[in-house]
Protein backbone atom coordinates (compact mmCIF):
# COMPACT_ATOMS: atom_id res chain seq x y z
CA UNK A 1 0.00 0.00 0.00
CA UNK A 2 1.65 3.17 -1.20
CA UNK A 3 0.32 5.51 1.48
CA UNK A 4 1.67 3.60 4.50
CA UNK A 5 3.89 5.76 6.67
CA UNK A 6 6.50 4.08 8.85
CA UNK A 7 8.31 5.95 11.59
CA UNK A 8 11.22 3.84 12.82
CA UNK A 9 13.65 4.37 15.69
CA UNK A 10 16.25 2.06 17.22
CA UNK A 11 16.47 2.13 20.99
CA UNK A 12 19.58 1.76 23.15
CA UNK A 13 19.02 -1.98 23.66
CA UNK A 14 18.84 -2.61 19.91
CA UNK A 15 15.07 -2.99 19.77
CA UNK A 16 13.49 -1.45 16.68
CA UNK A 17 10.39 0.60 17.49
CA UNK A 18 8.02 1.14 14.54
CA UNK A 19 4.87 3.18 14.25
CA UNK A 20 2.95 2.02 11.19
CA UNK A 21 0.03 4.04 9.89
CA UNK A 22 -1.79 4.85 6.68
CA UNK A 23 -1.35 8.42 5.52
CA UNK A 24 -4.92 8.47 4.20
CA UNK A 25 -6.16 7.63 7.71
CA UNK A 26 -3.98 10.19 9.49
CA UNK A 27 -7.01 12.31 10.27
CA UNK A 28 -9.85 10.10 11.45
CA UNK A 29 -13.38 11.27 12.11
CA UNK A 30 -14.61 11.32 15.67
CA UNK A 31 -16.19 8.14 16.95
CA UNK A 32 -19.83 7.74 15.92
CA UNK A 33 -22.63 5.73 17.47
CA UNK A 34 -22.20 2.10 16.52
CA UNK A 35 -18.45 2.36 15.94
CA UNK A 36 -16.36 -0.35 17.58
CA UNK A 37 -12.84 0.56 18.66
CA UNK A 38 -10.58 -2.32 19.69
CA UNK A 39 -7.17 -2.24 21.37
CA UNK A 40 -5.27 -5.31 20.18
CA UNK A 41 -2.11 -6.98 21.51
CA UNK A 42 0.20 -9.37 19.63
CA UNK A 43 3.18 -11.06 21.32
CA UNK A 44 3.33 -14.56 19.85
CA UNK A 45 7.03 -14.47 18.89
CA UNK A 46 9.57 -11.63 18.94
CA UNK A 47 7.48 -8.57 18.11
CA UNK A 48 5.69 -6.70 20.88
CA UNK A 49 2.81 -5.09 19.01
CA UNK A 50 -0.19 -2.99 20.01
CA UNK A 51 -2.76 -1.46 17.66
CA UNK A 52 -6.05 0.36 17.83
CA UNK A 53 -8.49 -0.57 15.08
CA UNK A 54 -11.91 0.94 14.41
CA UNK A 55 -14.68 -1.08 12.75
CA UNK A 56 -12.27 -3.75 11.64
CA UNK A 57 -10.66 -1.91 8.75
CA UNK A 58 -9.49 1.50 9.93
CA UNK A 59 -6.14 1.43 11.75
CA UNK A 60 -5.80 4.35 14.14
CA UNK A 61 -2.39 3.23 15.38
CA UNK A 62 -0.13 0.21 14.92
CA UNK A 63 2.95 0.03 17.13
CA UNK A 64 5.55 -2.70 16.61
CA UNK A 65 8.60 -3.16 18.85
CA UNK A 66 10.81 -5.63 16.97
CA UNK A 67 13.55 -7.62 18.67
CA UNK A 68 15.26 -8.78 15.49
CA UNK A 69 18.61 -7.24 16.39
CA UNK A 70 18.65 -9.06 19.74
CA UNK A 71 18.07 -12.50 18.21
CA UNK A 72 20.22 -12.17 15.09
CA UNK A 73 23.39 -12.90 17.07
CA UNK A 74 21.90 -16.28 18.09
CA UNK A 75 20.77 -17.20 14.57
CA UNK A 76 17.12 -17.37 15.59
CA UNK A 77 14.59 -16.40 18.24
CA UNK A 78 15.54 -17.27 21.82
CA UNK A 79 12.18 -17.77 23.61
CA UNK A 80 13.27 -16.60 27.08
CA UNK A 81 14.86 -13.42 25.73
CA UNK A 82 11.72 -12.73 23.68
CA UNK A 83 9.47 -13.16 26.72
CA UNK A 84 11.54 -10.88 28.92
CA UNK A 85 11.64 -8.18 26.26
CA UNK A 86 7.86 -8.38 25.85
CA UNK A 87 7.50 -7.67 29.58
CA UNK A 88 9.76 -4.63 29.24
CA UNK A 89 8.04 -3.17 26.17
CA UNK A 90 4.35 -3.99 26.35
CA UNK A 91 3.21 -1.11 28.57
CA UNK A 92 5.29 1.30 26.51
CA UNK A 93 3.64 0.05 23.30
CA UNK A 94 0.14 0.39 24.76
CA UNK A 95 0.85 3.97 25.80
CA UNK A 96 2.30 4.79 22.38
CA UNK A 97 -0.69 3.25 20.57
CA UNK A 98 -3.16 5.33 22.58
CA UNK A 99 -1.13 8.50 22.09
CA UNK A 100 -0.82 8.05 18.33
CA UNK A 101 -4.55 7.42 18.03
CA UNK A 102 -5.25 10.41 20.30
CA UNK A 103 -7.51 8.21 22.45
CA UNK A 104 -7.80 7.12 26.06
CA UNK A 105 -8.93 3.83 27.56
CA UNK A 106 -12.43 5.33 27.83
CA UNK A 107 -12.62 5.29 24.02
CA UNK A 108 -11.87 1.57 23.79
CA UNK A 109 -14.77 -0.88 23.42
CA UNK A 110 -12.88 -4.16 23.71
CA UNK A 111 -9.45 -5.68 24.31
CA UNK A 112 -8.15 -8.29 21.86
CA UNK A 113 -5.09 -10.51 22.15
CA UNK A 114 -3.33 -13.34 20.34
CA UNK A 115 -3.57 -16.47 22.51
CA UNK A 116 -2.04 -18.98 20.10
CA UNK A 117 -0.25 -20.45 18.34
CA UNK A 118 3.23 -19.21 19.21
CA UNK A 119 5.92 -19.32 21.89
CA UNK A 120 4.17 -20.06 25.16
CA UNK A 121 6.16 -17.59 27.27
CA UNK A 122 5.74 -14.80 24.75
CA UNK A 123 2.01 -15.48 24.39
CA UNK A 124 1.54 -15.44 28.16
CA UNK A 125 2.87 -11.89 28.41
CA UNK A 126 0.28 -10.58 25.96
CA UNK A 127 -2.56 -12.67 27.35
CA UNK A 128 -1.82 -11.62 30.94
CA UNK A 129 -1.67 -7.95 29.96
CA UNK A 130 -4.93 -8.18 27.99
CA UNK A 131 -6.74 -9.91 30.84
CA UNK A 132 -5.51 -7.31 33.33
CA UNK A 133 -6.73 -4.48 31.10
CA UNK A 134 -10.09 -6.13 30.46
CA UNK A 135 -10.62 -6.68 34.18
CA UNK A 136 -9.44 -3.24 35.32
CA UNK A 137 -11.36 -1.37 32.61
CA UNK A 138 -14.41 -3.66 32.62
CA UNK A 139 -14.08 -4.19 28.87
CA UNK A 140 -14.89 -7.33 26.84
CA UNK A 141 -11.93 -9.62 26.13
CA UNK A 142 -11.52 -11.39 22.78
CA UNK A 143 -8.89 -14.07 22.19
CA UNK A 144 -7.68 -14.27 18.58
CA UNK A 145 -5.98 -17.05 16.64
CA UNK A 146 -2.67 -15.78 15.24
CA UNK A 147 -3.20 -17.25 11.76
CA UNK A 148 -6.73 -15.83 11.62
CA UNK A 149 -5.06 -12.48 12.27
CA UNK A 150 -2.68 -12.93 9.34
CA UNK A 151 -5.58 -13.75 7.02
CA UNK A 152 -7.48 -10.71 8.29
CA UNK A 153 -4.57 -8.39 7.43
CA UNK A 154 -5.94 -8.44 3.88
CA UNK A 155 -9.09 -6.62 5.01
CA UNK A 156 -7.13 -3.59 6.21
CA UNK A 157 -5.87 -2.54 2.79
CA UNK A 158 -8.53 -4.09 0.60
CA UNK A 159 -11.75 -2.67 1.95
CA UNK A 160 -13.72 -4.26 -0.88
CA UNK A 161 -12.53 -7.79 -0.02
CA UNK A 162 -15.23 -10.01 1.44
CA UNK A 163 -15.39 -13.79 1.95
CA UNK A 164 -15.46 -16.29 0.41
CA UNK A 165 -11.94 -16.57 -1.02
CA UNK A 166 -8.84 -18.77 -0.88
CA UNK A 167 -5.88 -17.65 1.22
CA UNK A 168 -2.31 -18.92 1.11
CA UNK A 169 -0.74 -18.51 4.55
CA UNK A 170 3.05 -18.85 4.52
CA UNK A 171 5.20 -18.00 7.52
CA UNK A 172 7.98 -19.34 9.71
CA UNK A 173 5.71 -21.84 11.42
CA UNK A 174 2.86 -22.34 8.97
CA UNK A 175 2.14 -23.16 5.36
CA UNK A 176 -1.62 -23.36 4.86
CA UNK A 177 -4.12 -23.20 2.04
CA UNK A 178 -7.38 -22.05 3.54
CA UNK A 179 -10.85 -21.46 2.14
CA UNK A 180 -12.19 -18.42 3.99
CA UNK A 181 -15.89 -19.26 3.87
CA UNK A 182 -16.94 -16.36 6.06
CA UNK A 183 -15.44 -14.16 8.75
CA UNK A 184 -14.01 -16.57 11.30
CA UNK A 185 -15.06 -19.65 9.29
CA UNK A 186 -12.24 -21.59 7.65
CA UNK A 187 -11.72 -24.83 5.80
CA UNK A 188 -8.10 -25.98 5.65
CA UNK A 189 -7.50 -27.69 2.32
CA UNK A 190 -3.71 -27.89 2.51
CA UNK A 191 -0.96 -27.53 5.08
CA UNK A 192 2.65 -28.37 5.78
CA UNK A 193 3.59 -31.89 6.80
CA UNK A 194 7.01 -30.87 8.17
CA UNK A 195 9.05 -27.68 7.67
CA UNK A 196 6.96 -24.62 6.89
CA UNK A 197 8.12 -22.37 4.06
CA UNK A 198 9.58 -19.71 6.35
CA UNK A 199 11.32 -22.33 8.46
CA UNK A 200 12.95 -23.72 5.31
CA UNK A 201 14.08 -20.22 4.31
CA UNK A 202 15.74 -19.72 7.70
CA UNK A 203 17.49 -23.10 7.70
CA UNK A 204 18.76 -22.79 4.14
CA UNK A 205 19.91 -19.21 4.73
CA UNK A 206 22.04 -20.38 7.66
CA UNK A 207 23.42 -23.29 5.62
CA UNK A 208 24.60 -21.07 2.76
CA UNK A 209 26.06 -18.44 5.07
CA UNK A 210 23.45 -15.69 4.83
CA UNK A 211 22.40 -15.81 8.47
CA UNK A 212 19.18 -14.79 10.21
CA UNK A 213 16.50 -13.75 9.34
CA UNK A 214 16.61 -16.05 6.34
CA UNK A 215 13.60 -14.95 4.33
CA UNK A 216 14.64 -11.37 3.52
CA UNK A 217 18.28 -12.36 3.02
CA UNK A 218 17.51 -15.12 0.54
CA UNK A 219 15.06 -12.82 -1.24
CA UNK A 220 17.81 -10.21 -1.64
CA UNK A 221 20.55 -12.67 -2.66
CA UNK A 222 18.27 -14.39 -5.17
CA UNK A 223 17.90 -11.20 -7.19
CA UNK A 224 21.56 -11.55 -8.20
CA UNK A 225 21.36 -15.25 -9.03
CA UNK A 226 20.09 -17.59 -11.74
CA UNK A 227 16.94 -19.40 -10.55
CA UNK A 228 17.49 -22.16 -13.10
CA UNK A 229 21.12 -22.84 -12.15
CA UNK A 230 20.31 -25.80 -9.88
CA UNK A 231 17.31 -28.11 -10.12
CA UNK A 232 15.97 -29.30 -6.78
CA UNK A 233 13.19 -31.89 -6.31
CA UNK A 234 9.60 -30.92 -5.51
CA UNK A 235 7.72 -33.08 -3.04
CA UNK A 236 4.24 -34.29 -3.98
CA UNK A 237 2.11 -35.94 -1.31
CA UNK A 238 -0.07 -38.75 -2.59
CA UNK A 239 -3.73 -38.23 -1.77
CA UNK A 240 -3.17 -34.68 -0.49
CA UNK A 241 -2.34 -32.54 -3.51
CA UNK A 242 -2.55 -29.24 -1.61
CA UNK A 243 -0.33 -30.21 1.33
CA UNK A 244 3.24 -28.95 1.53
CA UNK A 245 6.56 -30.55 2.47
CA UNK A 246 9.81 -28.61 2.40
CA UNK A 247 12.08 -30.85 4.51
CA UNK A 248 13.17 -32.78 1.41
CA UNK A 249 14.09 -29.56 -0.36
CA UNK A 250 16.09 -28.42 2.66
CA UNK A 251 17.94 -31.74 2.69
CA UNK A 252 18.62 -31.48 -1.05
CA UNK A 253 20.21 -28.05 -0.55
CA UNK A 254 22.36 -29.38 2.31
CA UNK A 255 23.42 -32.37 0.20
CA UNK A 256 24.34 -30.05 -2.67
CA UNK A 257 26.50 -27.94 -0.35
CA UNK A 258 28.19 -31.00 1.18
CA UNK A 259 28.83 -32.50 -2.23
CA UNK A 260 30.40 -29.31 -3.55
CA UNK A 261 32.60 -28.99 -0.46
CA UNK A 262 33.82 -32.58 -0.72
CA UNK A 263 34.74 -32.04 -4.38
CA UNK A 264 36.36 -28.70 -3.66
CA UNK A 265 33.94 -26.96 -6.02
CA UNK A 266 32.94 -23.33 -5.47
CA UNK A 267 29.35 -22.55 -4.48
CA UNK A 268 27.62 -19.60 -6.10
CA UNK A 269 25.61 -18.29 -3.16
CA UNK A 270 23.27 -16.16 -5.30
CA UNK A 271 22.50 -19.02 -7.71
CA UNK A 272 21.85 -21.38 -4.82
CA UNK A 273 19.53 -18.88 -3.12
CA UNK A 274 17.68 -18.17 -6.37
CA UNK A 275 17.25 -21.87 -7.23
CA UNK A 276 15.99 -22.71 -3.75
CA UNK A 277 13.59 -19.76 -3.73
CA UNK A 278 12.24 -20.66 -7.18
CA UNK A 279 11.42 -24.16 -5.95
CA UNK A 280 9.49 -22.84 -2.93
CA UNK A 281 7.65 -20.24 -5.01
CA UNK A 282 6.75 -22.83 -7.66
CA UNK A 283 5.18 -25.07 -5.03
CA UNK A 284 3.35 -22.35 -3.09
CA UNK A 285 2.01 -20.59 -6.16
CA UNK A 286 1.18 -23.81 -8.01
CA UNK A 287 -0.85 -25.21 -5.11
CA UNK A 288 -2.64 -21.90 -4.57
CA UNK A 289 -3.68 -21.36 -8.18
CA UNK A 290 -4.77 -24.99 -8.59
CA UNK A 291 -6.89 -24.74 -5.43
CA UNK A 292 -8.63 -21.54 -6.54
CA UNK A 293 -9.51 -23.16 -9.85
CA UNK A 294 -10.70 -26.44 -8.35
CA UNK A 295 -12.85 -24.84 -5.67
CA UNK A 296 -14.34 -22.36 -8.12
CA UNK A 297 -13.35 -19.11 -6.43
CA UNK A 298 -12.21 -15.97 -8.19
CA UNK A 299 -10.25 -14.40 -5.33
CA UNK A 300 -6.85 -15.35 -3.88
CA UNK A 301 -5.17 -13.67 -0.92
CA UNK A 302 -1.81 -14.28 0.70
CA UNK A 303 -0.73 -13.76 4.30
CA UNK A 304 2.17 -14.36 6.69
CA UNK A 305 5.83 -13.38 6.69
CA UNK A 306 6.71 -15.29 3.51
CA UNK A 307 3.91 -13.39 1.74
CA UNK A 308 6.30 -10.41 1.67
CA UNK A 309 8.71 -12.36 -0.57
CA UNK A 310 9.05 -10.40 -3.81
CA UNK A 311 9.36 -13.45 -6.08
CA UNK A 312 6.20 -15.01 -4.64
CA UNK A 313 4.23 -11.78 -4.96
CA UNK A 314 5.36 -11.27 -8.57
CA UNK A 315 4.63 -14.88 -9.52
CA UNK A 316 1.14 -14.86 -8.02
CA UNK A 317 0.32 -11.47 -9.50
CA UNK A 318 1.15 -12.84 -12.97
CA UNK A 319 -0.56 -16.20 -12.47
CA UNK A 320 -3.72 -14.58 -11.11
CA UNK A 321 -3.85 -12.13 -14.02
CA UNK A 322 -3.39 -15.00 -16.49
CA UNK A 323 -6.26 -16.94 -14.92
CA UNK A 324 -8.75 -14.14 -14.27
CA UNK A 325 -8.29 -14.31 -10.50
CA UNK A 326 -8.38 -11.20 -8.28
CA UNK A 327 -5.20 -11.10 -6.19
CA UNK A 328 -4.98 -9.55 -2.73
CA UNK A 329 -1.84 -9.07 -0.65
CA UNK A 330 -1.02 -6.94 2.39
CA UNK A 331 1.89 -4.52 2.30
CA UNK A 332 5.08 -6.26 3.50
CA UNK A 333 4.98 -4.53 6.89
CA UNK A 334 1.52 -6.04 7.50
CA UNK A 335 2.69 -9.52 6.44
CA UNK A 336 4.95 -9.72 9.48
CA UNK A 337 3.53 -10.03 13.00
CA UNK A 338 1.53 -6.96 14.00
CA UNK A 339 -1.45 -6.11 16.17
CA UNK A 340 -3.57 -4.34 13.54
CA UNK A 341 -4.38 -7.71 11.99
CA UNK A 342 -5.40 -9.01 15.44
CA UNK A 343 -7.72 -6.04 15.94
CA UNK A 344 -9.30 -6.67 12.55
CA UNK A 345 -9.94 -10.36 13.25
CA UNK A 346 -11.29 -9.48 16.70
CA UNK A 347 -13.81 -7.03 15.26
CA UNK A 348 -15.66 -9.75 13.38
CA UNK A 349 -15.60 -11.99 16.46
CA UNK A 350 -16.98 -9.08 18.48
CA UNK A 351 -19.88 -8.64 16.04
CA UNK A 352 -20.73 -12.35 16.43
CA UNK A 353 -20.86 -11.98 20.19
CA UNK A 354 -17.69 -13.95 20.87
CA UNK A 355 -16.19 -13.12 24.27
CA UNK A 356 -13.34 -14.73 26.19
CA UNK A 357 -13.33 -15.24 29.93
CA UNK A 358 -10.63 -14.14 32.33
CA UNK A 359 -9.52 -17.76 32.37
CA UNK A 360 -8.18 -17.34 28.82
CA UNK A 361 -4.80 -19.03 28.57
CA UNK A 362 -1.98 -19.23 26.03
CA UNK A 363 -2.26 -22.22 23.67
CA UNK A 364 1.08 -22.61 21.86
CA UNK A 365 -0.21 -25.29 19.42
CA UNK A 366 -3.68 -23.83 18.88
CA UNK A 367 -5.09 -25.36 15.67
CA UNK A 368 -7.03 -23.35 13.12
CA UNK A 369 -9.29 -26.30 12.36
CA UNK A 370 -9.88 -30.00 12.91
CA UNK A 371 -7.71 -31.09 9.99
CA UNK A 372 -4.75 -29.16 11.35
CA UNK A 373 -5.15 -30.86 14.69
CA UNK A 374 -4.39 -34.28 13.17
CA UNK A 375 -0.92 -33.16 12.14
CA UNK A 376 0.13 -30.56 14.68
CA UNK A 377 -1.68 -30.86 18.01
CA UNK A 378 1.19 -32.79 19.58
CA UNK A 379 4.13 -31.04 17.93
Amino acid sequence: MEDIKINKTTEDDGVIFMSVKKESEKEVDAKKDGDVTILAIESSCDETAVAIVRNGRTVLSNIISSQIALHTVYGGVVPEIASRKHIEKIDYCIKAALEEAALTFDDIDAIAVTYGPGLVGALLVGVSEAKALAFALNKPLIGVHHIEGHISANFIENKELEPPFVCLVASGGHSHLVVVKDYGEYEIIGQTRDDAAGEAFDKVARAIGLGYPGGPKIDKAAREGNPDAIEFPKTKIEGAQYDFSFSGLKSAVLNYINGAEMKGEPINQADLAASFQKNVVDVLAGHAIDAVKKYGYKKLAIAGGVASNTALRERLEKDCADNGISFYRPSPVLCTDNAAMIGTAAYYEYLKGVRSGLDLNAVPNLPLGDRERRYHANR
